[in-house]
C-alpha cells in the first residue's frame, strides 16, 4: 500500500517551483504502483525539487535539472517497499509526458541535440531527435549489479520510459568508463545537455515545424 503525502504538501512544492512564463507542463500520474506529480519548464534555470523516495534516482534527475537549465519539481509515492522499478520507470514516463506537453506542436525547436560528457575516467555520448518517432538506442554496460542499493538494470528502464513517453529517438552510448557511478551519472548529464540544445527555438524558425512534411511523426 502506498503512503501517501498530503495534497497541500504537493501544492507547496509545485508552487515553489519557478515555471512563471516559458514552456512549461504539469502531469499528474496515478496507479496502483505510484503516484507521482511532475512540473517543469524547458526555458528554466536548472532549479529544482525532487523527492522520489530513493535517494539515488533524485540525484541523477536533479543533474538532468541542472544541466538542462530545465526547472523540475518531481514529487512520488511508489511501492518501494517491493523494490524501486515502478517508481524508476513511472518517474521516467511522467517527466516524458511533461517535455512532449511543453513542447505542444515543436514549432520552432532545433528538434535535433547531441552532447558528449566526460566525468573523470568515463566519457558517454547522447544524441536525441525531438521527433515524436520515439525509440531508444542503450549501450550501457556496468560491471556491478547495483550501486549502493539501487539496481543498475533500472537506469535503461528509465531512459525508455522518457524516450517513449517524450516522443523523442534516443542514443546513449558510454563510450568507456571503470566506475559505475560516473559511468550513470555522465548519461544523465548528456543527456540534459542534448535535450537542452534539442528543444531550444531557432529564431529564424519560429513558426515552423522541423520537418519537410510539416508535422512530426511517422516518416521523416
Amino acid at each position: 500500500m502506498l503512503a501517501r503525502r498530503d495534497a497541500s504538501c504537493y501544492k507547496t512544492a509545485m508552487d515553489q517551483t519557478p515555471i512563471n512564463g516559458g514552456r512549461r507542463a504539469s502531469i499528474e500520474r496515478n496507479t496502483t504502483e505510484t503516484r507521482i506529480r511532475v512540473a517543469l519548464n524547458l526555458d528554466g534555470t536548472g532549479v529544482y525539487d525532487v523527492k522520489t523516495g530513493v535517494g539515488f534516482l533524485d540525484h541523477m534527475l536533479e543533474q538532468l535539472s541542472r544541466h538542462s537549465l530545465m526547472d523540475l519539481t518531481v514529487l512520488a509515492d511508489g511501492d518501494l517497499h517491493i523494490d524501486y522499478h515502478h517508481t524508476t520507470e513511472d518517474t521516467g514516463i511522467a517527466i516524458g509526458m511533461a517535455v512532449a506537453k511543453a513542447l505542444g506542436d515543436r514549432k520552432g525547436i532545433q528538434r535535433y541535440g547531441h552532447s558528449y560528457v566526460p566525468m573523470d575516467e568515463t566519457l558517454t555520448r547522447v544524441a536525441l531527435d525531438f521527433s515524436n518517432r520515439p525509440y531508444l538506442i542503450w549501450k550501457v554496460n556496468f560491471t556491478r549489479d547495483k550501486i549502493g542499493d539501487f539496481d543498475t538494470e533500472l537506469f535503461r528502464e528509465w531512459f525508455q520510459a522518457f524516450a517513449m513517453a517524450a516522443g523523442v529517438t534516443l542514443h546513449v552510448e558510454n563510450l568507456y568508463g571503470e566506475n559505475n557511478h560516473h559511468i550513470v551519472e555522465s548519461c544523465y548529464k548528456a543527456l540534459a545537455r542534448a535535450l537542452r540544445a534539442g528543444v531550444e527555438i531557432d529564431p529564424r524558425k519560429r513558426d515552423a515545424v522541423p520537418s519537410t512534411k510539416g508535422t512530426l511523426g511517422g516518416s521523416l
